[in-house]
């Protein structure tokens, strides 16, 4: 795999760990760690406060490891074990009745989780610092796995009316979405936006089989997550003068690690063409 992609996506990783680390230890204790910890039936053994600093060293740690990465190529094995840790905890969270809207059926209608999710982009850049050996179409499925999944489930839910509401808060302060209000519903405008996500994930698959696609569908889908990292100067709530970032801000900046995994895909179809002419 292209070095240059690798360095970028690590750069993404590390600087987004390392601001979660940092606003997580100045936010101080609250619900997103501790539905983590009820659920591992972990609350009773230290407190919320101690567990808040444990996530936080755990992230600043990851992300300066990253950031050393960049250079010392032979850590990476160590950051691939870490990255699988940090996500497999709150992944398997996801388990927990407390991750689903139970008033509208439960799974897969996610409520919570929808922050959680993310981890599995994590849990992918992991995968392939430590399994560098694997076969192209394993490594290509590992890396575009999680972007897949999350324009297919979010890209999805953004049908449904309490998704709308939702984002409403977050498109109307959008230089690049908002003026879709002043054309469409509230419903059609996520409606839109559903579908926008929907036929970016088509194009991510059939570039796998189609290389001609392969920039378009990364240009499209790395649109998705580019503007939701806007909302980080849009939206009021996201950034905070005394924690950095807010945990909206957690929710949003998570995003660059599908930046990160589309970076490797590109990388791995990249190298993949290279060999076979």
């Amino acid at each position: 795999m292209k070095l240059d992609h690798i360095f970028y996506a690590l750069l993404l990783v590390g600087i987004s760990s390392l601001l979660m680390g940092m606003s997580i230890f100045l936010i101080g204790p609250h619900k997103h760690i501790q539905l983590t910890t009820d659920f591992y039936h972990l609350s009773k053994i230290m407190s919320a406060n101690a567990f808040n600093i444990l996530a936080a060293v755990s992230f600043i740690g990851v992300g300066a490891l990253a950031l050393i990465t960049l250079k010392t190529v032979r850590l990476r094995g160590l950051l691939g074990y870490l990255l699988i840790a940090l996500s497999l905890i709150p992944i398997g969270s996801l388990a927990a009745n407390t991750m689903w809207i139970e008033s509208l059926g439960g799974f897969p209608i996610i409520g919570s989780g929808q922050g959680v999710i993310k981890y599995f982009a994590l849990l992918s850049v992991g995968i392939l610092l430590l399994k560098p050996e694997m076969c192209f179409k394993k490594k290509a499925s590992v890396a575009i796995f999680p972007v897949l999944l999350v324009l297919l489930w979010i890209g999805g839910m953004k049908f449904m009316e309490f998704e709308a509401q939702g984002i409403e808060a977050l498109v109307k302060t959008s230089p690049f979405m908002a003026w879709m209000y002043n054309f469409w519903s509230l419903q059609t405008t996520s409606n839109l936006i559903g579908t926008y996500d929907l036929i970016a994930m088509a194009l991510l698959i059939l570039a796998i089989y189609q290389p001609k696609l392969l920039v378009p569908s990364i240009a499209m889908s790395g649109a998705v997550f580019l503007v939701t990292q806007t909302f980080l100067f849009t939206f009021e709530g996201a950034l905070s003068g005394q924690t950095l970032l807010t945990t909206i801000g957690h929710f949003l900046i998570k995003d660059l690690w599908f930046i990160a995994n589309l970076l490797f895909f590109y990388s791995i179809m990249s190298d993949s063409r290279s060999e076979n002419t």
